[in-house]
């Protein structure tokens, strides 16, 4: 086990979900995977391990922010041997065109954290998702009747900020708002390993618009099948 997992050698699959909230993750488990079996309670951060169709694949929290889901990333691949990492979970849509429930897959992801400056000695560097699992996820998207979005995302480091900040990213192309895909990007990059963010618009701020608790569970249950849909 590692410092922040208490999974034992082999109980992690290759391919890992990694929702925000725990909660989540044990909601996959119960109604998505089969004879699915937690690895992990420390602090709190659910982790388990199931079969989907003849996959065996692994889902944990990873905590709200870069800093947070770095430490988890790091040890998944670094202790447990963890080949995919794709994101799954909401957020806020900079496009008014974007509606709630739309599928959103992170291409790149811009940001406002000094994580990558401090790595680069001040440098920027542009995270990008993996492309095969990309075009397996628009793909899957497709097949399940879903018109994915595919685009540049902005991951954050402050979740309140003050009015109006998110118009530049927005005129800039930006599709939605996060806090974690940009770190999972550039921490797969170093580790070449795979990764992907696919995740849904809860809300909106250009529209104001918010989604009620039975959209979020209906989006986020279709959200995660696509995800395991492309596990390898």
């Amino acid at each position: 086990m590692s410092i922040h997992i208490g999974a034992e050698p082999g109980q992690i699959a290759p391919t890992v979900l990694l929702p925000g909230d725990p909660m989540r993750a044990k909601h996959i488990a119960e109604t998505i995977l089969e004879d699915a079996f937690c690895f992990n309670q420390v602090r709190g951060m659910w982790g388990y391990t199931g079969r989907y169709e003849e996959k065996r694949i692994s889902v944990m929290g990873s905590g709200m922010g870069m800093p947070t889901l770095s430490i988890y990333v790091n040890e998944l691949v670094s202790e447990y041997d963890v080949k995919t990492l794709i994101r799954v979970g909401t957020w806020g849509a900079f496009q008014p065109y974007l509606k709630i429930g739309d599928i959103v897959l992170a291409m790149t992801a811009s940001t406002d954290s000094s994580m990558n400056k401090l790595r680069f000695g001040g440098m920027d560097y542009a995270p990008a998702a993996s492309f095969d699992l990309l075009q397996k996820a628009f793909l899957a998207a497709k097949e399940r009747g879903v018109e994915p979005y595919v685009g540049g995302i902005f991951s954050g480091d402050s979740f309140y900020n003050e009015p109006d900040w998110w118009k530049k990213w927005a005129d800039y192309g930006a599709l939605v708002c996060e806090m974690e895909s940009s770190a999972l990007y550039t921490l797969a990059a170093k580790f070449k390993v795979s990764a992907l963010s696919v995740l849904t618009v809860s809300d909106s701020l250009a529209t104001g618009e918010d989604s009620t608790s039975e959209q979020r569970e209906k989006d986020f249950t279709l959200m995660a099948e696509i995800a395991m849909a492309i596990a390898p």
